[in-house]
């Protein structure tokens, strides 16, 4: 089998590799002419045997939208298009729709694995036809974990069902992130204990947490103790927030990913503005004491008596707030 890609980034560059090692023959497409096996997309067309398979490893919105219109207008009835980025699955069934047109299939992947996906395999959600998932399935097995297919692979459903369900698996990773995060940030507040890395590289075996994303986490703090050499400030890659608005168009309770997209927002900022409010609030209310701009909060944050009621007696949980 012979197929296209365009798009060798972080994720790209290392499936190319990955499907050259399992025997499909892959000509790729990149901007950056170091890692391009073509100098343009026509070049990229006229190398492939018909039918085209073409996968997409792009940004999605724009750059995405424009190269299937560019490949819409000069691939051929019987071809097939794969868009394997993060696409917005209420993309996808435009594309398909676009791509139709002149006969040529759409798919779309939900691909996971990151960095490592060269060496471990990708994980992969798929929305199409019966008819081009089954022609692609040969391209689905060599970048796929060994192993039974169903534990690594799944054919959601039609067009835009696959970027669906990575939405969904992202809005998950996002919560079982911050909840790590929160876990470490609270063992290492903690006086008595003395070796953080150590007792989250205790839970990788046997306890009920262990995870892939925890035994990152414990690579991280092996390579940067205190975490030290970066900053707090975390982008999202839009696949969160689209999980809490589908989540709120189907009436369905989101609470965990909900919040952890919130909590990389006020990581943005240095100073929360919201909570300059807050506050301000406590201080009009209760008198509390405010801490001057630009004072960084050092001590353990523990409520003095009164906090958060106009009293002098500590709130208890049935009291006001």
């Amino acid at each position: 089998m012979h197929i296209g890609m365009i798009g060798l980034g972080k994720m790209g560059f290392n499936m190319r590799e990955r499907l050259r090692r399992a025997g499909v023959d892959v000509t790729g497409y990149d901007r950056n002419p170091d890692v391009s096996d073509v100098p343009d997309t026509d070049a990229l067309v006229a190398a492939l045997p018909s039918p085209r398979i073409i996968w997409l490893m792009l940004p999605a919105g724009a750059i995405t939208a424009a190269v299937v219109e560019e490949l819409s207008g000069g691939l051929d009835a019987g071809d097939i298009l794969i868009d394997g980025g993060n696409s917005r699955f209420t993309q996808d069934q435009a594309h398909a729709d676009r791509a139709a047109e002149r006969g040529i299939g759409f798919v779309d992947v939900g691909v996971s694995g990151g960095v490592w996906g060269l060496e471990n395999g990708y994980g992969l959600m798929v929305g199409g036809s019966d008819e081009d998932v089954a022609t692609l399935m040969p391209v689905f097995d060599a970048l796929r974990p060994e192993g039974e297919r169903d534990e690594s692979f799944v054919h959601v459903g039609a067009v835009g069902s696959g970027h669906y369900a990575k939405m969904v698996h992202n809005g998950i990773e996002y919560g079982v992130m911050q909840s790590l995060a929160e876990g470490y940030e609270l063992l290492a507040k903690k006086d008595i204990v003395e070796d953080v890395a150590g007792t989250m590289h205790a839970w990788q075996k046997g306890t009920v947490i262990r995870s892939w994303l925890l035994d990152l986490m414990v690579r991280a703090l092996r390579d940067d103790p205190g975490l030290e050499k970066i900053s707090g400030y975390v982008e999202d890659s839009g696949e969160g927030r689209w999980t809490v608005e589908e989540a709120i168009a189907n009436e369905v309770a989101a609470p965990a990913i909900t919040a952890a997209v919130f909590a990389r927002f006020v990581s943005r900022q240095n100073d929360s503005p919201a909570m300059k409010a807050v506050a301000a609030l406590r201080n009009q209310f209760g008198g509390h004491a405010v801490r001057p701009a630009g004072e960084r909060v050092t001590g353990s944050g523990t409520p003095s008596p009164g906090s958060e009621n106009t009293g002098t007696e500590p709130t208890t949980a049935a009291g006001p707030s």
